[in-house]
Parts: C-alpha cells; sequence; structure tokens
C-alpha cells in the first residue's frame, strides 16, 4: 500500500496544498459548489476538500452547494449515508464566503447563475474549452475520476482519511468511471485498490442496490409497451417524465435484452425533450450517433456506451408541426437516426 501512496503522490500536488493552506485563514469560510444535479464524484471530491482544509488549516465553515436537486434514487441513497446536506444555489447567498470553491466543474459551466463571484479554487476532470482564471486550478481532464485526484490531495497532505471519506471516494470512482468501463489511467485504478482496502464496501453494495423507485415501474411498462425495433437497436419513448433519471433507468435496463447492443430512451422533462443512448460500447458510438442525428436541434454528445440530447421543446415543436404525439416523435426519432431530413415538410 505504501507503493501506491508513493505513486499516488506529485509533486504538483504537494505544491497545490501548500498554496491551499496558505489560501485559508484560521476559522474561515467556504462554499464547495457543484454544476448540475450532484453525482457521487463531486459529493466525495466536496467532502475531500473540506476534510483537507479542516485538518490543516482550522476551516470551521463549509457549505456544500449545487445549481440542481438530487434526482437519480442511488445518488439519494449515497448523500443520505454519507449525511451529507447540500444546498441549492438559488436559495443561498454565497457572497458572504470569503473562500468559494468549485468541483468536478469549471466556472463558465454555471453562466450567470455566479453573478459577480469570482471562485478562487477550480478541481475538475472536464476538458477546459473556454478561458477563465482562479487563483488556484487544477484540471486534469485525462483523470476517469476527480476523486482519484482528490485522494491524489489528501495523500499530499497527509491527513488522516476517515472510513466513510474512503467509501465516498471509492464510489465517486466507480460512479464516474462506470466501473472502469470508460477511459482511465493507472492513477484511477491505483486510488480505486487504496479506497476499496479501507472503505465500507457493504453499504456501497447496498446504496447500489437502491436503484429503481417503485413509482418508476410504470415507465418500464410504458416504455415495452411502446417500443421500436429495429435488428439490434431497441427505441422508446416515454411521454412526459418526472426526471431524466426516468429515461436513464429503463434505457440501462433494456441494454440488458438479448442481441440488443444499443438502447434510445426519450422522454419530455420540463419544456425540453431529453433522448439517453446506452450500449455496449462494441458495435455502435453512442455520442457519435447522438451528435450526427441530433447536434443541429440542440446539444448532443457523449461516450461510446453513453450520449445525451437535449432539444427545447419548441425546437421540437417547429420541427415537427406542432404535434408532440406519440406517433409524432417516434417518426422524428426515427427519421433522425436514419439520416433524414425536411422534417417539418414530412409532418406536414
Amino acid at each position: 500500500m505504501k507503493r501506491i501512496e508513493s505513486f499516488l503522490i506529485k509533486e504538483e500536488t504537494l505544491h497545490n496544498v501548500m498554496k491551499l493552506k496558505t489560501m485559508v485563514k484560521q476559522d474561515d469560510a467556504l462554499a464547495v459548489l457543484m454544476f448540475g444535479s450532484p453525482d457521487p464524484d463531486a459529493v466525495a471530491s466536496c467532502m475531500a476538500l473540506q476534510e483537507l482544509l479542516r485538518q490543516t488549516a482550522g476551516l470551521s465553515k463549509c457549505t456544500f452547494v449545487a445549481t440542481e436537486p438530487v434526482v437519480r434514487q442511488q445518488n439519494i441513497e449515497f448523500i443520505r449515508a454519507m449525511k451529507v446536506d447540500i444546498q441549492l444555489l438559488g436559495k443561498i447567498d454565497i457572497r458572504p464566503y470569503r473562500l468559494i470553491a468549485i468541483v468536478d466543474a469549471q466556472p463558465t459551466f454555471f453562466g450567470a447563475a455566479l453573478q459577480d463571484v469570482q471562485p478562487q479554487i477550480v478541481f475538475d476532470h472536464h476538458p477546459c474549452t473556454t478561458v477563465w482564471h482562479a487563483e488556484l486550478a487544477d484540471i486534469r481532464e485525462n483523470y476517469g475520476a476527480l476523486s482519484t485526484m482528490m485522494t491524489e490531495y489528501l495523500l499530499a497532505a497527509k491527513v488522516k482519511i476517515p472510513k466513510k471519506l474512503h467509501t465516498a471516494l471509492l464510489y465517486g470512482i466507480k460512479a464516474d468511471t462506470n466501473n472502469f468501463e470508460r477511459d482511465v489511467i493507472l492513477e484511477d485504478i491505483s486510488a480505486y485498490y487504496l479506497n476499496f482496502a479501507r472503505a465500507n464496501r457493504q453499504l456501497i453494495r447496498r446504496i447500489e442496490l437502491n436503484q429503481i423507485p417503485e413509482r418508476f415501474l410504470k415507465y418500464y411498462d410504458y416504455a415495452y409497451r411502446n417500443r421500436r425495433r429495429y435488428r439490434d437497436r431497441m427505441m422508446s419513448f416515454l411521454g412526459r417524465v418526472e426526471s431524466v433519471d426516468a429515461c436513464v433507468q429503463v434505457a440501462d435496463f433494456f441494454l440488458r435484452i438479448v442481441d440488443i447492443s444499443y438502447v434510445i430512451i426519450a422522454g419530455i422533462v420540463k419544456e425540453r425533450l431529453v433522448i439517453i443512448f446506452r450500449g455496449d460500447g462494441y458495435r455502435q458510438d453512442c455520442g457519435a450517433i447522438a451528435a450526427k442525428a441530433f447536434a443541429n436541434y440542440g446539444n448532443a454528445g457523449g461516450h461510446r456506451s453513453a450520449a445525451r440530447v437535449e432539444i427545447p421543446i419548441d425546437t421540437i415543436r417547429e420541427v415537427i408541426g406542432n404535434d408532440i404525439s406519440q406517433e409524432a416523435v417516434d417518426r422524428f426519432l426515427m427519421q433522425r437516426l436514419r439520416g433524414k431530413r425536411n422534417l417539418t415538410n414530412q409532418a406536414r
């Protein structure tokens, strides 16, 4: 284990830990921001930053803040087990906090939500596509999970890592790498092993078993009754759903059907059409299919085995003739996946 710890401690990280210590004053207050609905990797990273500064710099107050509420059932179970409280950005004033950190995101992700607030600390593993500035910024886009990087910070700071935090970091790595089905590096594997040896793995198993809220069963039934299958592809439009997670859960389930290599599940969430792609990552590239078929209508893209499309409902109404019935949306999805154009004329 000592060899793994030595491998994970880097000069860059040691330097940043020293800088972090100098930035925090005794009895300081820190707000840690997450973009979107908090996932295990983001939450575990928040917990790691809080623990590091609490033990090394005397941090007295730390508040976790997200732009959206927690939606996915597993994430709700995880956050409940970790006894973490997360505030919503629109319902809390972060300006009184002297220090602002962003984890698993970057300042530009928030748009106007931050107003005139300038974060001093940014930790992320997503690609940096726009220019922004922070006093301490560590972006490692080759890492599979931010929890890996935060494990390195804890080791470099030589803090005592509680078992609960080992558990959170392990689950963060598992979740963000999809159990290492996505691209990872040796650091991810090493951090996983280190946390695995010291985590409460039985608790993680209990969290992972609590996946499907009973109220979601109606979506599985509806998807089955309204499914369309073409060779190794299965597609279903669920109509209006309470959250994106309903589409995700159904897509993950139907991918397990024999001879199905990828699944497309769509639903209307508030004022947008969300299309979820799930694949085995072998026969088809979900991210490429999503971008090719729907990039002209909204945000579209993702990984080889998982992708997502979001299209404003007004755009859909315009494209398919103000008709968002089951038949019309099914036709739109099929035509786009087959590469057909002039959809408005066809709908009329």
